[in-house]
């Protein structure tokens, strides 16, 4: 794998780049996605016969990097085109791939992601929200919470479990679930986190669903749902490392021109040594979150799964450092309004908690590439 990047990689970020300065930190959401989508950014990880880009993770992670590094990230790309649209793309039916897949690659259509439940968090081995055959049809009943963009949505992406037959053990399942549906309904959780993707609590009461809202096959159980959360993790770890790119260099910028005592504060190590590690961090997470990316393109889902935890682990911290050595760099106008890097401050720690905590990384690397046992 080369860690140079191509040319028509090279091409894509500084076109992004080009987008996102145009609209800066004080942009419409709405306006950024629907521009992004007309240049086919959304799309760029989707098969061409559907609409999309024929790209892949790689791509698109660059969009959102790009789109983060000039302040204005668009959240549901995460969710809508590389959870959604990449699950349904690989393990769709040819009419869900014909439903779903130009909409999602236009941005004329989004879907939302649910796996997350109240008492299970990510956990999908203890995730209650259970589907069982009524007929034809499917009966999907539980909860979930902290569900990123549902009132965008026009469908929500549910991870339920539903009984195998042979064993009688739970498996996980996806469904598609229209947001009009009978019996789901939401709920706006107040979040200190100002944001334009709102979040929210969904119940499902004995939903009814068409046979044909099972994504992929019934038996294939965690094989489609990590085809959906290692890209996640990879576009987390861009959302992050954009994030970060955007403090550092308004922190630089501040730096460079902030003149106590005859000289810019920039020439003191005390300010420049950290922001320089800053840079590091994030130049290092990248190099990991491009190794996810690549893995993930080319059909490696265990490296891949191995390397966007990593990956997301890595940008995460890296986000945390460099947005707090920012704000502390400007001092009292790090915390004003007018330098727009106070609410970062919040805005970074989602990188450490979601989708996964830095908590199950470690957990995960310890057990799956350290052969550690369990403790749990």
């Amino acid at each position: 794998m080369s860690t140079i990047e191509t040319d028509e990689h090279k091409a894509l970020r500084a076109a992004v780049s080009a987008l996102g300065k145009r609209h800066g930190r004080t942009y419409d959401r709405e306006q950024l996605w629907s521009e992004a989508a007309k240049l086919g950014y959304l799309g760029v990880n989707l098969p061409e016969e559907y609409g999309g880009g024929g790209g892949g993770i790689s791509e698109l992670s660059i969009v959102l990097e790009e789109l983060g590094a000039a302040g204005c990230p668009l959240l549901m790309m995460v969710v809508s085109p590389a959870i959604c649209g990449t699950v349904i793309a690989r393990f769709g039916t040819e009419e869900q791939k014909r439903t779903w897949l130009p909409g999602l690659a236009d941005g004329t259509r989004t879907m939302a992601f649910g796996i997350t439940e109240p008492d299970a968090g990510s956990n999908s081995h203890r995730i209650t929200t259970t589907a069982r055959k009524d007929g034809a049809d499917w009966l999907l009943t539980g909860r979930k919470v902290f569900i990123s963009g549902v009132d965008l949505a026009d469908a929500t992406l549910i991870v339920g479990r539903t009984e195998d037959a042979r064993t009688g053990r739970l498996k996980p399942c996806l469904f598609i679930v229209p947001r009009d549906a009978e019996g789901f309904t939401r709920r706006q959780i107040d979040m200190e986190l100002q944001a334009a993707e709102k979040q929210f609590e969904l119940t499902l009461d004995d939903v009814r669903l068409p046979a044909e809202a099972l994504v992929g096959d019934e038996d294939a159980g965690l094989l489609q749902l990590f085809a959906g959360l290692n890209p996640e993790r990879v576009m987390t770890a861009a959302f992050a490392i954009g994030m970060g790119r955007y403090a550092l260099a308004r922190a630089v910028e501040y730096a460079r021109d902030r003149t106590v005592w005859d000289a810019p504060i920039g020439a003191h190590q005390a300010i420049a040594h950290p922001l320089a590690q800053a840079h590091i961090d994030l130049e290092l997470a990248r190099l990991m979150m491009q190794k996810a990316a690549y893995l993930y393109d080319a059909g490696d889902d265990v490296g891949a799964g191995e390397a966007a935890n990593m990956a997301k682990y890595a940008a995460g911290e890296a986000c945390v450092r460099a947005v707090d050595q920012s704000v502390h760099t400007l001092g009292g106008n790090g915390l004003t309004r007018e330098f727009g890097l106070a609410s970062l401050i919040t805005a970074a720690r989602v990188a450490r908690i979601a989708p996964v905590s830095r908590e199950m990384i470690l957990n995960y690397v310890s057990h799956q590439t350290l052969g550690l046992p369990k403790s749990y």
